[in-house]
Parts: structure tokens; C-alpha cells; sequence
């Protein structure tokens, strides 16, 4: 079985139609294919290959990302809360008392973004509380947590009463970040209060970088979708390779996209700590995923498919 262009031009219509939200258009994709040029390879078969990869890109727009921050809230905050509370009372069905002490506990979470307000993980926060219909107040930022005695330097929590605090971010992917934030936050709130319930909550994360914030962090980490080995675009469990197409080949794809790579990110041409990733969002492309779907250059005259707004 072949794969042809005309049946991947085909799929990306109906994808960029249907969740891509007008972002792949014809025309787009035809600029960014004219970045391949047969450098490496005939240029037919590095297109082909791009179209392929570029077929599998998972992309979550504006109305997905509201949906998974309601299932956020919803199944992975309020649903284990109101379990564990049923328990404390007799396995009660009094749905009012429930929904009383659901309350009680809500009002002594605070949730915070990863990141500096300028980041993601503000972005996403925002969409959180107005899709869950939460009181701005459960929000703040991290310089909130703590007060400073004026008189002995000491550092303390400015509201004892909080119990759980949850830090919210939109994709893990090594999970770095989280274990700065860590170091530098997390574990004084634990030094000043020692059975706080600490959370790192993201919509997307990979295995690893969960298993980085596990082993490494005082976070609990939780998480709507997790990319285990299998998304990793060229690994031996690769997902994105089982139809055995005999034009298509995982060689040939992983040496193009590196070598493209390198003139795009020549410390990670396949994308951040070889992440190897096919995902991006509506508000941004992760530096996880293979840098030929958003890498640009003038000087090389490269188009990006799906523009990455970096961290300058």
C-alpha cells in the first residue's frame, strides 16, 4: 500500500476544516513545503514525508482547550474531593451537605499559574475560572503566598487557613520547570506548613517529564492527557508509523526532520530534550514538538506551518 499526496492534501482539508480552525490552508501548506527542497533527499520524497508527519499533527484549538480545563476542574479537583468527603460522612447521599463541605474545601484552595504572568500558564488560568465559574479570589500569584516580617526578615505564609495549593499549566514536557518552581516556592509553603497538599495540574504531560516532577518535586502531579513513549515521534513505539506504507519510511523521516532541524535548533533539532512530539495548541507550538512544523528563518527563507511564539 502506497500513500499519495492527493489523499494527504485530502485529510488536512477536512482536519483544518473540521479542528485546525482555519490555520493549514492550501496555500499555507504549500509555503511550508517549499522549505524542503532536496536538500537531503528528492524533494518529492522529503514532501511526502512532511505532508505525512504533518497528516498526525494533533491540534487542540480554542474550544478544546476550554473543554479539557472544565474536565481539569471537574474530574481531577472536584469529582476525588467529593468522593473522599462521602466517605468521611457514612457514604452519604445528602447531596447538599456534599455540595456544603465541597465549599468549604474549595474556599481554602488557591490556584496559581506556572510561569511568569506573561507565560501560558497564566493564559490558560484565565480560560480556567471563566469556564468553571470560580470566584476570582481562589486566585493569585505566587508572590502572594508569603509575607515578610518587617522586623526579623522571616518569611511566613500570609493566610494559614489555605490548605491546598494548585499550580495550573497548560503541556510538561521535561518537567524543569516545575522543579524550579519547587525549589524556589513549593518547598517553603511546606516548611511553613507541613500537610499542605501541593499540585502541579497540566492539561497535556509527558510520561517523563511526570515521572521528572514526581521523583524530583514536592508537587502531586496530575494531568488530562498523558504522551507516553508512543508519541514520541521516532522511538520503537512510535504510533505513527504502523501502516505499512512502502512509501513511507521512519528512517528516512527521522534523518530529514534532523537534519531540517539543525538549521532551525541545532541544540534540539528534534524538538526540546528530543522530544520528538507532534502537538500544538491555539495559543502556542510546545519547543517539544519537531521544529520543522514551527520553525522559521528569514535568512534561510523557512516558513514555520504553525508559527511558536518563543521565550525571548
Amino acid at each position: 500500500m502506497t500513500c499519495n499526496k492527493e489523499e494527504l492534501y485530502l485529510k488536512l482539508q477536512i482536519l483544518n476544516k473540521t479542528l485546525w480552525e482555519n490555520k493549514a490552508y492550501k496555500k499555507q501548506i504549500d509555503r511550508w513545503l517549499n522549505n524542503f527542497i532536496g536538500t537531503f533527499n528528492d524533494n518529492n520524497d522529503e514532501k511526502l514525508h512532511a505532508l505525512y508527519l504533518l497528516s498526525l499533527f494533533m491540534y487542540f484549538g480554542h474550544y478544546q482547550i476550554r473543554e479539557l480545563l472544565r474536565s481539569l476542574y471537574r474530574d481531577v479537583f472536584k469529582y476525588p474531593i467529593i468522593a473522599r468527603l462521602r466517605r468521611e460522612n457514612n457514604d452519604t447521599k445528602d447531596l447538599d451537605l456534599l455540595e456544603q463541605k465541597f465549599i468549604e474545601e474549595l474556599n481554602k484552595t488557591r490556584f496559581l499559574p506556572i510561569g511568569n504572568p506573561s507565560e501560558s500558564g497564566s493564559h490558560v488560568l484565565y480560560y480556567f475560572r471563566q469556564e468553571n465559574d470560580l470566584e476570582k479570589d481562589l486566585f493569585i500569584n505566587s508572590h502572594e503566598i508569603f509575607t515578610r516580617d518587617r522586623n526579623t526578615g522571616e518569611v511566613k505564609l500570609k493566610n494559614t487557613d489555605i490548605n491546598r495549593y494548585i499550580f495550573i499549566d497548560d503541556f510538561c514536557g521535561s518537567g524543569h520547570q516545575a522543579e524550579e518552581y519547587s525549589l524556589n516556592i513549593v518547598e517553603d509553603i511546606i516548611d511553613n506548613k507541613k500537610d499542605v497538599e501541593i499540585y502541579y495540574y497540566t492539561l497535556f504531560g509527558s510520561t517523563d517529564g511526570l515521572k521528572h516532577i514526581k521523583s524530583k518535586t514536592k508537587f502531586i502531579p496530575k494531568c488530562i492527557f498523558e504522551l507516553d513513549e508512543s508519541f514520541k515521534c521516532f522511538s520503537v513505539d512510535s504510533r505513527y508509523f504502523y501502516v505499512n506504507y512502502t512509501n513511507i519510511d521512519k528512517n528516512f523521516a527521522e534523518s530529514f526532520c534532523k537534519e531540517y532541524g539543525l538549521r532551525i535548533a541545532p541544540i534540539y533539532p528534534l524538538g526540546y530534550d528530543n522530544s520528538q512530539l507532534l502537538i500544538g495548541f491555539s495559543h502556542n507550538i510546545p519547543d517539544n514538538t519537531l521544529p520543522i512544523i514551527w520553525g522559521e528563518s528569514l535568512q534561510d527563507e523557512i516558513v514555520p506551518m504553525f508559527k511558536r511564539y518563543h521565550k525571548l
